[in-house]
C-alpha cells in the first residue's frame, strides 16, 4: 500500500467516519441478534431477520466498504477521489437511511420512514456511483479491477431501486407479484452483483500486494467478471420473465467466476517474492473469510435447485445461505481487512510528515495484537455456533453464537477507536547520521 501517498489520498475525515460508523452497527448488529435468537425457527421473512439483515449489509458492510474504497481507489486506480464533498454527502445519506431503514424493520412499521430510509440510500448509492465512475475515468489506464469495481458500484444502485420499489409497494401495491419473490431478486443483486464483484475487484489488487506478489496475468479475472455477471443477469431475466429450472446453471457459472478468481490468488501466490512469508493476523483472517467462502457457494446450488426438502429444513438452509454471506464470508472479510488497511491509513496521516526526522512507530505498532487475537477467536466460535443452532433449531445455541458475536464486535470496536483516538506524542528526533542513513 505504499502507492497511497497523501497525494492521491482524500481526507481523514472522508474516510475515518465510515470505519467509526461501521464498528458501532456492528455493535448494534451483535445485540440486536442477542434479542432475535427466537426469529431464527421461522420464515426468513421475518422482521427481526429483516432488520439484523440490512444493519449488516448497509451498516456494517456497506458502510465500511465505502470508506476503506474512497483509501483504496487511488491505490487500484491509481489517481486521486473524484469528490470528497460527495464522499462526505454519500456517507451522511447511508447512515440516516440504515439507521430509519432498522428502526423500520424492527417496529415492522412500513410507512413513510421506510420510504425516506429508502430514498435515503437510492441518493446515497447515488452519489456513490457518481464518485467511482468520475474517479475511473480518470484512471491513467482501465483495468480489469475498475470493471469489476465500477460494475459493483452500478449493481449496488439497481439493488437499491430494486429495494425502493419493494418499500413502496408495501403500503402502494403495485408489483405483479408476491413480495418475497422480489425480496430474493433484491438480495442476489446485492449479494453476488455488489459484494462479491467488488470483493474480487479489490482483493485481486490487494491481496497479492499484501503476499508482495507481482502477478500480470488477468485472464483469470477476465473470465471470472464474464462469468459472474452472465449468471447474475441471466438469473435476474430468468426470475422476472421466464421462470425456468436453469437456475442451478445460473448458479454455477457464478459459482465458476469465484473460482477463477481464487485460482488468481493461487497463481499470485506463487509468484510471492518471499516463499516463508509470515502472514499476520489480519491475513490469516482474510484467507479463513476465503475458506467460509465455499459454504455460501455450496448452499446456492441447494436454493436454487429447490429440491424435495422438509420444509423446516429448507427454511434452515435458507437462513444459513444468507448467515453464511453476511455474518460469515464478508464480517470475516471486514475483520481481517481493517486491520491491514485502517492502520496504515492512521498512520499515513498522522506520522508521514515526520518520516526520516524522527523515530515513528510502524502501523502495525497501533492497534493490540492481543485484542485482534481473540477477536478472531470469538467471532469463528460464534459463527460456529450460530450456524449450528440454525441446522439444529438450538435456542441456546444461537444464544451462543450470538454471545460470541457481541464479543466479537466489542473487542473489534475497541480496538477500532484505538486507531482512531491515536495521538503523535513523545517522537524523538534522529541525529544527523542516522536521518541521513534513514
Amino acid at each position: 500500500m505504499s502507492a497511497a501517498t497523501t497525494s492521491n489520498s482524500p481526507g481523514k475525515w472522508v474516510v475515518l467516519p465510515h470505519y467509526a460508523f461501521a464498528a458501532l452497527a456492528f455493535v448494534a448488529l451483535s445485540v440486536l441478534l442477542l434479542f432475535s435468537t427466537d426469529a431464527f425457527s421461522g420464515h426468513y421473512f421475518h422482521p427481526k431477520l429483516l432488520t439484523l439483515t440490512h444493519v449488516a449489509a448497509l451498516g456494517w458492510a456497506t458502510m465500511l466498504i465505502f470508506g476503506a474504497l474512497y483509501q483504496l481507489l487511488p491505490v487500484v486506480l491509481e489517481c486521486k477521489l473524484y469528490s470528497e464533498k460527495l464522499a462526505t454527502a454519500a456517507f451522511g445519506f447511508l447512515g440516516i437511511g440504515t439507521i430509519l431503514l432498522g428502526w423500520s424493520f424492527w417496529h415492522f412499521e412500513l410507512g413513510w420512514v421506510l420510504h425516506v430510509a429508502a430514498c435515503s440510500l437510492v441518493i446515497s448509492f447515488t452519489l456513490f456511483n457518481i464518485n467511482v465512475v468520475q474517479t475511473a475515468r480518470k484512471a491513467p489506464k482501465w483495468t480489469i479491477e475498475s470493471d469489476f469495481i465500477v460494475t459493483s458500484a452500478i449493481w449496488l444502485l439497481v439493488t437499491g431501486l430494486v429495494g425502493l420499489l419493494m418499500a413502496v409497494n408495501f403500503t402502494m401495491p403495485f408489483l405483479p407479484v408476491e413480495h418475497t419473490h422480489y425480496l430474493k431478486l433484491h438480495a442476489h443483486i446485492g449479494m453476488a452483483g455488489w459484494f462479491l464483484l467488488l470483493i474480487i475487484g479489490v482483493g485481486s489488487k490487494l491481496i497479492p500486494m499484501f503476499l508482495l506478489a507481482h502477478h500480470e496475468d488477468t485472464k483469470k479475472l477476465n473470465w471470472s467478471y464474464n462469468l459472474i455477471n452472465a449468471g447474475l443477469i441471466l438469473f435476474i431475466l430468468d426470475h422476472l420473465l421466464f421462470h425456468t429450472s436453469l437456475l442451478p446453471v445460473y448458479a454455477v457459472l457464478v459459482i465458476a467466476g469465484v473460482a477463477l478468481f481464487l485460482l488468481y490468488l493461487r497463481d499470485a501466490a506463487k509468484t510471492r517474492q518471499r516463499q516463508d512469508l509470515d502472514l499476520d493476523l489480519g491475513m490469516k483472517q482474510t484467507f479463513v473469510s476465503l475458506a467460509l467462502l465455499l459454504l455460501p457457494l455450496v448452499l446456492v446450488l441447494v436454493v436454487s435447485s429447490k429440491l424435495e426438502l422438509p420444509q423446516l429444513l429448507l427454511s434452515s438452509v435458507y437462513l444459513v445461505y444468507g448467515i453464511s454471506v453476511f455474518f460469515g464470508f464478508i464480517s470475516a472479510l471486514i475483520l481481517g481487512q481493517t486491520f491491514k488497511t485502517l492502520p496504515f491509513i492512521v498512520w499515513m496521516h498522522a506520522y508521514e510528515g515526520y518520516v526520516g526526522r524522527f523515530k515513528t512507530p510502524l502501523p502495525k505498532d497501533l492497534y493490540s495484537h492481543t485484542i485482534l487475537r481473540w477477536q478472531n477467536i470469538s467471532y469463528l466460535l460464534g459463527f460456529i455456533l450460530l450456524v449450528a443452532g440454525v441446522l439444529l433449531r438450538s435456542e441456546q445455541l444461537i444464544l451462543g453464537g450470538a454471545i460470541g458475536f457481541t464479543i466479537t464486535s466489542l473487542l473489534y470496536t475497541a480496538n477500532v477507536f484505538h486507531l482512531l483516538l491515536h495521538k503523535v506524542h513523545d517522537l524523538k528526533p534522529f541525529t544527523y547520521g542516522n536521518a541521513k542513513a534513514a
